[in-house]
């Protein structure tokens, strides 16, 4: 006749406890054993008694099952974390497609493409949509037009006030320094006046100069003949006569 079925709860006797924790406990830790050997796996068990007593079977050791452990259990909640991350990644991703393949259907129609499948209000809507951005750019464009001849007209006052204060600059140099009455002649004057030093000194007479002498040499005859002519003037004029004698001379005595 087979052992009838145990209710399983509490045992209220305490011997009767004692007795039943002692025979399954040793009969758990036989399992384990036979577990661990018959299909060679890594085994551990670990019992408390109620009153705090310790009672433990490892297959490979209690330390190395238990870090196996910690880590398995540090991997599984990693990957469940990461899971949840990639699930909710993926819901966001698909609600951002939605919502740009939106934009880019508002987008077409604003455009005035892909109208086939909108009704009269939607249409009417549009035109509203777009009516309202059309008088925004034409605010926007009145209001860089202003700015821009704003600063047309700053450019403009700081232009006259300099050329204000450059021609008062001009007025006071021309107060500290007058003109004079005595013109500089001009380069080409100086040039024209250095080619007759030129002349002269190589022995060339030009016909202005030929003139000029002329015209001296009446004067002279003038003031001779008035009896004006100093002596230095005389004597400047005697002086050619001797040199001519003597040049005279000169030849004769080389003709000899």
């Amino acid at each position: 006749m087979g052992r009838g079925k145990i209710e399983i709860k509490r045992i209220e006797n305490a011997n009767s406890r004692q007795v039943t924790f002692s025979k399954r406990r040793t009969g758990l830790l036989k399992k384990a054993q036979e577990l661990a050997i018959l299909c060679d796996a890594e085994v551990a068990v670990i019992i408390f008694s109620n009153t705090g007593k310790l009672f433990e079977f490892s297959s490979s050791g209690m330390k190395r099952t238990l870090s196996r452990y910690n880590k398995c259990m540090d991997s599984s909640e990693a990957a469940a974390v990461e899971y949840k991350t990639e699930k909710e990644d993926s819901k966001m991703v698909e609600i951002l497609r939605d919502e740009i393949a939106k934009l880019e259907t508002k987008q077409l129609r604003l455009l005035g493409k892909d109208l086939t499948g909108l009704g009269v209000k939607e249409l009417q809507h549009l035109e509203q949509q777009l009516n309202e951005g059309i008088s925004s750019v034409k605010e926007r464009k009145e209001e860089l037009l202003m700015e821009q001849l704003e600063q047309s007209r700053v450019k403009e006052q700081r232009a006259m006030l300099e050329n204000e204060t450059l021609r008062r600059q001009v007025e006071e140099l021309r107060c500290l320094f007058p003109l004079t009455e005595n013109v500089v002649p001009s380069y080409l004057q100086y040039q024209h006046m250095e080619t007759k030093n030129a002349f002269i000194a190589n022995g060339v007479k030009s016909p202005n100069l030929i003139s000029n002498c002329a015209n001296e040499k009446g004067d002279s005859d003038t003031a001779l003949h008035l009896g004006l002519l100093p002596t230095d003037v005389r004597h400047k004029r005697k002086a050619p006569g001797k040199a001519t004698f003597s040049n005279d001379s000169e030849s004769h005595m080389a003709l000899l």
